[in-house]
């Protein structure tokens, strides 16, 4: 649980300063002024006495144990600091200097070096280049950020610490408490993995909240996320998306594939609660840690003006949410209770002149409706306005089973309302959207709480077949597998591959075509053609002898042009497929994270439309299910003005399998089938087009 670095008996601050507004001297008198209960004990070779506590030339000559050695000396004594710590007994470090790995070689070959010599003897170390840590609960302000923010559940740690004291300036005007404010520096030994563990089992912490620029470890905070998501919410503001992590991509799925795609599709897996900015951040984690999630996605807006309340319903329905349909009797009650000239459907109005009393009538009547799952409610301040009384009314009537968030719109005339509505427990935002988003993100985690245990299902398959063809390609350094070696991979994992076979002269072409039966497609062979479209390498709908002579004569000819340097093997003659729906399926392998599985309307649209979904693999059918309707198309892909909908069944199985091979095979580094030929529902799938990109290298 990290305690002596979290709940510290004993603190030691090592480089503590005699001058006001030095880093050593603001962290001491920060422990000072916030009461600190344990022994606080300042070190400095050159002072007897600071802010009137006795000072030590060295942590050895205190002779009393110390749990966390808070270290502010510069960077050449820094070695010497950590060593002398460790004999003195100390169990964690946290390292204020800067100066190390983000300053380039010499700096990070020192931060290792520190880093190892704290792992060998068994002590934690925070930082370096950090901010400090609190932990308000123990009035602990181990840190040089100037304000101690209210106790408080909701626990951060960010890898900026300028960003920690924008968290505690916020908290002050924002109303919500902290319990503990982690700066994670340069994360040399401790990572937002240890913190995610850490905080899980902190009885203190009801939400937490993490801004991150990197990960670590993909595989450990995947695990370690999901595991403290099942206990309580994490919300993460990852920084840095831009396409730096971009590699070159063979493949559709490897070119449309990035670092900030990964995160999602981890953070999705793990239950994260991914917050797009720093505003989002404390509207979900106020929400969260105020009220209990909603059981289902139906929502009532009260409301006092109709702009407000349309605002809130469009909002909703933007969400994927659903405005609810109130039951009849509730309408039926809240005719007699309000005004002839209030609306009684979803939004209430209960009109600008309504008095606290009106509002508690509204909000009691629609909690007992069991067509709702959560309710905002929305004040704007008119001249009859009585913010302050309002939101006591309305904090009297609310109940613990079902989330009410506010919306109280203005600023200096409704504040005494939000003053109201946050000391009764109650979120409140200054614009119905942003309530909308927090209650999103609310029923979101709520779902995946809720989710089905994760059952992956194993496939029979050739497994050895493949390992074989994998095999020879690697002996022979051709890390791009073709459409025919992919199809063969394909078919030992269960996929349906159309019957077809090479052909190296016409006449070949032609006895090839009759014996598997016309229409035909042909393709070129060539491990030095990857696009075979865009130089004309493929051919479709070939119904006679004759065509498929002209095709083929002529297919050879214009690749020997246009690629005069590339090794032709010949001529693929293939079954053509029955009609169907394009989709691509696929796989990118993340440095971080391992396998991406993709899924999106397959042929040109890829490019075009770019509507595809990324999960990470392993993927159990309910998590295939879901990629396929988070897409756009997933609407034209069920049927639309009387067609059949897609046999989205075998997509799914289609990933599944996927999934298996490329969790069996860590050698598969990108996988494309496109198209992806579907029909409708029953028919079953057919692979068109694959290929695949393999590495020497050991991976994820």
């Amino acid at each position: 649980m990290l305690k002596a670095l979290l709940y510290p008996k004993n603190i030691a601050v090592i480089g503590a300063s005699r001058t006001p507004g030095k880093v050593g001297h603001e962290i001491l008198a920060n422990l000072i002024n916030g009461s600190f209960a344990g022994n606080i004990v300042p070190v400095n070779p050159s002072a007897d006495q600071i802010i009137g506590l006795k000072c030590y030339k060295t942590l050895k000559s205190y002779g009393g144990t110390v749990d966390l050695g808070i270290v502010t000396v510069p960077r050449q004594n820094i070695m010497d600091v950590v060593q002398s710590s460790i004999d003195a007994g100390v169990k964690a470090l946290a390292v204020i200097t800067a100066g190390f790995r983000e300053t380039g070689g010499e700096g990070a070959r020192l931060e290792q070096k520190m880093a190892g010599l704290c792992r060998a003897h068994n002590v934690r170390l925070l930082g370096p280049n950090c901010l400090g840590i609190m932990n308000t609960h123990e009035h602990m302000n181990a840190s040089f950020a100037g304000v101690m923010p209210e106790s408080g559940n909701i626990s951060v740690f960010s890898q900026s610490g300028a960003l920690c004291t924008a968290i505690v300036d916020s908290s002050v005007t924002g109303h919500f408490g902290l319990a503990k404010l982690i700066s994670l520096g340069n994360k040399a030994d401790l990572t937002e993995v240890d913190f995610l563990k850490a905080l899980a089992k902190d009885d203190n912490t009801k939400v937490i909240v993490g801004y991150l620029e990197d990960i670590v470890s993909g595989d450990d905070f995947v695990k370690a996320a999901e595991d403290t998501c099942s206990i309580k919410p994490v919300i993460i503001l990852k920084a840095g998306t831009t396409p730096s992590g971009l590699k070159a991509a063979s493949s559709h799925t490897g070119g449309l594939a990035g670092a900030d795609i990964a995160y999602g599709a981890a953070f999705r897996r793990s239950g994260v609660i991914r917050a797009d900015n720093f505003q989002a951040l404390f509207d979900y984690a106020s929400a969260l840690v105020m009220q209990p999630l909603p059981m289902g996605d139906r929502v009532l807006i009260i409301t006092n003006a109709g702009g407000p309340g349309t605002m809130a319903a469009d909002a909703v329905e933007k969400s994927g949410m659903t405005v609810a349909a109130l039951a009849s009797n509730t309408a039926a009650a809240l005719k007699g209770k309000l005004p002839r000239a209030s609306s009684t459907g979803n939004p209430i109005d209960v009109l600008g002149d309504a008095d606290p009393e009106r509002y508690a009538v509204a909000l009691s009547t629609a909690q007992d409706d069991e067509s709702v799952d959560a309710i905002i409610v929305i004040l704007t301040p008119q001249a009859m306005t009585r913010p302050a009384e309002t939101a006591r009314a309305i904090a009297d009537c609310v109940r613990s089973d079902k989330p009410v968030l506010a919306a109280f719109m203005g600023g200096k005339h409704v504040m005494p309302g939000n003053k109201e509505l946050f000391a009764a427990g109650l979120p409140v935002y200054n614009s119905p959207e942003r309530a909308v988003d927090a209650l999103k993100a609310m029923y979101e985690y709520s779902v995946w709480r809720r989710r089905p245990p994760r059952i992956v299902t194993r496939f029979r398959v050739h497994r050895r077949r493949v390992e074989r063809i994998i095999a020879r390609q690697l002996r022979t350094n051709r890390t791009h597998v073709g459409d025919i070696k992919a199809k063969h991979i394909l078919s030992a994992y269960g996929f349906r591959i159309p019957e077809g076979h090479l052909a190296s002269t016409t006449e070949e072409a032609v006895e090839t075509a009759e014996q598997i039966g016309y229409p035909v497609a042909i393709k070129i062979v060539s491990p030095d053609i990857i696009h075979k479209t865009d130089l004309g390498g493929v051919k479709l709908n070939l119904s006679t002898a004759d065509d498929v002579r002209d095709a083929f004569d002529l297919m050879m000819l214009r690749i020997r042009q246009v690629a005069p340097e590339a090794h032709i093997e010949g001529i693929y003659i293939e079954k053509m497929l029955p009609r169907g729906m394009e989709v691509i399926i696929g796989m990118s392998r993340d440095p971080q994270f391992g396998p991406m599985l993709m899924f999106g309307l397959g042929g040109i649209f890829v490019e075009v439309m770019k509507d595809v979904t990324f999960h990470l693999a392993p993927i159990t059918m309910e998590e295939a299910f879901q990629m396929l309707k988070t897409t756009r198309s997933y609407e034209m892909l069920k049927g639309t003005r009387g067609k059949r909908g897609v046999d989205f069944a075998s997509i799914a199985n289609g990933l599944q399998r996927i999934s298996q091979l490329v969790t069996d095979f860590p050698e598969i580094i990108e996988l494309d089938i496109n198209p992806f030929i579907v029909g409708e529902t029953g028919t079953g799938t057919f692979v068109a087009d694959a290929r695949m990109t393999l590495t020497q290298k050991k991976t994820k």
